[in-house]
């Protein structure tokens, strides 16, 4: 028997399967999507098997056999194997990328050196024998063995040593020490007769055994109840009153919280009709796709509800993704109110351990629904009822690494195989997706109210240009400083919304106009006040401020620009009485501070929540009854040909966060672009309107929906081989491609240097090119044969979510 294997490294000549012989004692168990450990050249390497055959090409003298076999039951399913295939074709990635990505990251391997003594009287240097301290074997670490290399290769030479390759997997199960109490009191009560009276503590801890006889108790819970030691419990174990044993246990993000249990809400008329449209769909097993347009606070959350619970009576399994981690804990809060232990969460929150055992318990079919971010689309489950994009229009569903996936492809390939329902559901849906339902691809289902019928709040548009005029210098507009002393008079709560962490955008020198860039990219630093540091935000760099102009050492040094930090202190000043909360990347870098900010904010113990994008969708506070944006414009003068579209939704949703109970909501935006049509018809919370004069531009200057985008981005650490390169591929492309493909560039990208390397793009736009999988399958080839070995890079984006 052979296995096709894809080993655990991504490079082109290895991009295949390659046949390895299964040995006797492994032929009963092995299956596809195993995981194995398999040699491969001079070490072993991780593998997948992904399929199993009777016989092979290679020559006798050439087969190896699989090494381990790591996995009893299979880690990935058939229908993840096929959906393998299709990423690699879909989003031109390695295999090995695609597997990777369906697994937690406990699941991949961790190789280490091992270097090994074999000539046990064989003597060794000094130095050497240091780095083994008395031990057969040890872990070679780089930074440990710099110096010892030549005489370590020596000794391997000598064959006195020699270095395996070790692999591990990332997180191991974890396992408690668990007490089992001996079940026959009488046996208890006789041990307890013959301890001795001078150990007290021993007679003690026999006697709460015999009150708990055959009980099985955590080994810790023990110690804490009886306040007793680990050596006295020892000498009971010694005597027979109980036995100590290991048991595996899940690690669980949610212990410590209490989830009340939740009723079912009564749908208005237009949730019934969406509702019933898709358990139409679902009662006769349709791949069918709809989008449910539904207005802020309008309940598509109650719809998919109740459409879960509609496949949880057939036992079948519901897949819900959300866009934020910071929507995450609400969500799931409302998912386990209503469902309970039947739902597991995944997303880049919890730690690598709990992500495994989250992934465990849907492998094993012990939860029935899973909530998370992007990559839950893949859970293992096996008959999938229903899965639902929560906000389908976050560009946070695009993967932006290798494989360059959307949750939304994803999830319609998977409702084809389970032939189940797909909803899409958001206030502002992708233009993309409603043009779609437009023509009939997706099925349209509108919810125009809010269940309570409450008004959606009204929204004042502040021109920032007039506030200037009349010398208001400040960051808050007269309109919005007086709604905020509004609020904190009446004790109600408001969220102010600025899209830029940090304190001030850039520092900048007033005698001569330098800027402080990073020294590794083409962007200026951000003042982060709180550390005194300026940081770049693309490759992480940071210094401490500069106390003079690095180009005429003049001390007028000057923070321009307004990030989440500086406003917190400005609210501060005009505002000291008012309770803030800020939630950006920088409050939130430890584990649990979103949801830790969010019950702080939900249990009302601050009146502002200050923020980035992240507060901008999916929370519902009643008391919240003004949303302020302080800038409409930073995401609409973007070069991006969906910049208006963003700034449209991001508006649409932040707005969507005020009056969603009973009290009545407002809305303040203040902007420099006033009559921008995307601010307009979000002022009137008008998706149709906007949708229509955005399609209007789109297919004037012919982007998507109505032309297909690839993004070709090349990248180097010198800028005229990158220009050259990108010149080479942008010329390669218009001569093999037809003419109804437009190329555009190449030119420098918009942030033209990151970490170091220059950065150039060119656009292919096509209606239809059908040469265009073969065309960058070559352009591909010639890259990872040539190109790579000079140090290019090139990335190629099918549906790139932007164009920057």
């Amino acid at each position: 028997m052979f296995a096709e294997v894809i080993v655990d490294v991504a490079a082109y000549p290895i991009d295949r399967p390659f046949d390895y012989s299964v040995p006797e004692m492994f032929q009963t168990i092995i299956e596809s999507g195993s995981r194995v450990k398999v040699p491969f050249g001079n070490r072993q390497v991780l593998g997948f098997v992904t399929a199993l055959k009777s016989d092979t090409d290679v020559p006798l003298d050439k087969q190896k056999p699989i090494g381990e076999l790591l996995d009893i039951e299979p880690v990935l399913t058939e229908e993840m194997l096929a959906m393998t295939k299709w990423l690699k074709r879909h989003t031109l990635c390695y295999e090995i990328d695609a597997l990777q990505v369906m697994l937690p990251s406990a699941l991949r391997a961790k190789y280490e050196k091992i270097l090994r003594i074999v000539d046990s009287n064989a003597e060794l240097p000094q130095s050497v024998q240091a780095l083994f301290q008395g031990k057969d074997s040890v872990e070679l670490k780089a930074d440990e063995s710099k110096e010892l290399l030549s005489t370590i290769k020596k000794l391997i030479k000598d064959q006195i040593l020699v270095l395996e390759t070790a692999i591990k997997q990332k997180t191991a199960v974890k396992k408690v020490r668990m007490v089992q109490i001996e079940a026959d009191v009488n046996r208890l009560k006789e041990i307890h007769e013959n301890v001795s009276n001078q150990a007290k503590k021993q007679k003690d801890v026999i006697k709460w055994m015999i009150d708990h006889a055959g009980e099985r108790i955590i080994l810790a819970d023990v110690i804490k109840n009886l306040q007793t030691s680990n050596a006295v419990l020892q000498g009971v174990l010694e005597k027979g009153a109980a036995t100590l044993e290991l048991e595996e246990v899940y690690r669980d993000p949610y212990a410590d919280r209490t989830i009340d249990v939740s009723k079912k809400h009564s749908l208005t008329d237009e949730q019934h009709l969406a509702l019933s449209e898709i358990i139409h769909s679902y009662d006769q097993h349709e791949a069918a796709t709809f989008l449910l347009h539904g207005i802020t606070g309008s309940g598509k959350t109650e719809v998919y509800l109740q459409a879960i619970e509609r496949s949880l009576k057939d036992q079948k399994e519901a897949i819900v993704l959300v866009p934020e981690i910071s929507l995450t804990p609400q969500m799931t809060n409302r998912f386990k109110e209503r469902f309970g232990s039947l739902v597991a969460v995944l997303h880049s929150g919890l730690s690598t351990g709990e992500k495994y055992d989250e992934w465990r318990k849907i492998k094993r079919g012990e939860v029935k629904v899973v909530v998370g971010a992007r990559s839950a689309i893949f859970a293992p489950f096996q008959n999938i009822g229903l899965i639902i994009l929560d906000e389908e229009h976050e560009g946070t569903y695009k993967q932006d690494d290798s494989p360059r996936y959307h949750a939304r492809d994803v999830a319609i390939w998977r409702s084809e195989y389970h032939h189940c329902p797909v909803i899409l559901g958001s206030a502002t849906p992708s233009l993309e997706s409603y043009a779609r339902a437009k023509k009939g691809n997706y099925s349209l289902l509108t919810l125009s109210k809010r269940p309570r019928e409450q008004a959606l709040p009204e929204v004042s548009v502040i021109d920032m240009r007039e506030q200037l005029k009349n010398g208001n210098r400040s960051m808050f507009s007269l309109e919005l400083a007086d709604a905020i002393r509004l609020r904190l008079e009446k004790g109600e709560q408001m969220v102010l919304f600025l899209n830029r962490r940090g304190h001030s955008s850039f520092v900048l020198c007033r005698d001569c106009g330098t800027v402080v860039e990073c020294p590794n990219c083409d962007i200026s630093m951000t003042y982060h006040r709180h550390q005194e540091r300026i940081k770049c935000h693309y490759c992480g760099e940071e210094s401490q401020v500069p106390n003079s102009c690095p180009q005429c050492s003049s001390e007028h040094i000057r923070f321009f620009g307004t990030g989440t930090q500086k406003v917190e202190e400005e609210i501060a000043r005009f505002f000291p009485t008012a309770r803030v909360l800020r939630m950006d990347v920088d409050t939130t870098r430890k584990k649990g501070s979103h949801e830790h900010i969010l019950k702080q904010f939900g249990d009302g113990k601050a009146d502002i929540l200050l923020g980035t994008q992240m507060i901008a969708k999916g929370l519902d506070f009643p008391n919240i009854t003004l949303v302020g944006v302080l800038s409409a414009d930073t995401t609409l003068h973007l070069a991006d040909f969906r910049a208006a579209e963003k700034t449209f939704q991001l508006l649409t949703q932040v707005s969507g966060r005020a009056g969603r109970h009973d009290k009545k909501g407002e809305v303040v935006v203040q902007t420099y672009t006033p009559d921008h049509y995307a601010i307009q018809f979000a002022k009137y919370h008008d998706f149709i309107s906007f949708y229509n004069q955005e399609m209007m531009n789109r297919k004037q200057f012919a982007y998507p929906p109505f032309t297909f985008v690839v993004l070709i981005q090349i990248t180097h650490e010198d800028v005229l081989m990158t220009a050259e390169y990108a010149h080479k591929a942008a010329n390669w492309l218009r001569e093999n491609l037809s003419n109804t493909a437009e190329i555009i560039g190449p030119t420098a990208s918009s942030i033209s240097r990151v970490q170091n390397r220059y950065r150039y793009q060119c656009l292919i736009k096509y209606k239809k090119e059908p040469m265009l999988p073969d065309v960058l399958q070559q352009l591909i080839r010639i890259y990872r044969t040539d190109w790579l070995k000079k140090g290019i890079l090139m990335s190629i984006d099918l549906n790139p979510s932007s164009i920057m």
